[in-house]
């Protein structure tokens, strides 16, 4: 079984080579991304002992818009229609186990670096598992003709039919955005979308906005962990907690633009570091991150989806 251990020196007894700063300095990794933009639901007692599907309710706009009345008419009457959607609680965690000898002889702190590189690997895994439903819209845009610098096409389907070829640029930016706000797709804070991905990604936005001003007004307002700007409507942000498509050109990559009621997430138990209960005479000791949590797509349908892939066929 994979454990530290004091006697091999890769798993533990280089905790105390002498060449070694005393100070550990443990390389932090990005925070969490895309769970930031989650809707979280404490699912409480109406999950918990009542099976791992949860679900909740989605509202329609109503069927009839309103308009102007007279003075002698009835006012008119319309409704709207309730889905619901739903989302599967599974458990998530990972753990480590060390000897008692190591934690005993090291001159590092080994439960205070194993919390350090748990809590990093909690917070890539709760990104990924976030991301696979940001993933599964059924809107995906491609520049127009696969090399287009401020024309999009989308489909509906959740499948790109043409090969990106380009670099996402702010002329796609602005071709996105209005067709979001023509989709009436609702901006996810005050009059902004939001769009996440890559910073290579972003790599020739960045430069195009170089002689932009992003923020032209104080007190902008709440920034987002990983927000590098502004343009035409949109905040970017930049995430590495999800790996890259790998697309065959390497122009571009992924990335998410959104409104709001993007994703739920249904929390039995949040995320929590757990010490292993010792065994083996308090020889064997351990230390697991765990959660009890789901994710899901709030609106699969493409009439209603919030959320945009800027994607490629290949």
């Amino acid at each position: 079984m994979a454990s530290q251990l004091w006697m091999t020196d890769s798993l533990g007894g280089y905790m105390y080579a002498p060449n070694l700063s005393k100070v550990l300095r443990t390389a932090l990794q990005p925070g969490l991304k895309f769970r930031q933009f989650c809707d979280a639901r404490d699912v409480g007692e109406n999950a918990m002992h009542r099976g791992a599907t949860f679900h909740w309710n989605k509202y329609s706009d109503v069927a009839s818009a309103g308009g102007t009345l007279v003075e002698t008419s009835t006012m008119p009457e319309t409704n709207f229609t309730i889905a619901q959607g739903t989302l599967t609680i599974t458990e998530l965690g990972n753990s480590v186990p060390f000897t008692a000898k190591l934690d005993n002889l090291s001159e590092q702190p080994v439960k205070e670096i194993i919390h350090k590189v748990l809590k990093n690997d909690a917070k890539k895994t709760l990104d990924k598992n976030a991301h696979a439903q940001f993933n599964a819209t059924p809107l995906r845009v491609v520049p127009t003709g696969g090399t287009a610098t401020d024309a999009v096409t989308m489909t509906t389907n959740g499948t790109a039919t043409l090969t990106n070829n380009v670099a996402l640029g702010k002329g796609h930016v602005k071709a996105i955005v209005d067709a979001m706000k023509e989709r009436n797709i609702a901006p996810y804070t005050g009059d902004d979308y939001m769009c996440i991905g890559w910073p290579t990604t972003f790599r020739t936005l960045k430069n195009d906005l170089e002689a932009v001003n992003q923020y032209v007004e104080t007190g902008y307002g709440k920034i987002m962990r990983g927000e590098i700007g502004r343009y035409d409507g949109c905040r970017f942000i930049e995430q590495t907690n999800v790996a890259k498509s790998s697309w065959s050109n390497a122009k571009s990559d992924w990335a998410f633009f959104f409104g709001e009621d993007t994703v739920a997430e249904g929390i039995a138990i949040p995320e929590e570091i757990r010490g292993k209960i010792p065994t083996d005479y308090g020889r064997s000791k351990g230390v697991a991150w765990y959660a009890l949590l789901g994710f899901g797509l709030v609106h699969t349908d493409a009439a209603n989806a919030r959320i945009v892939k800027w994607d490629s066929a290949a």
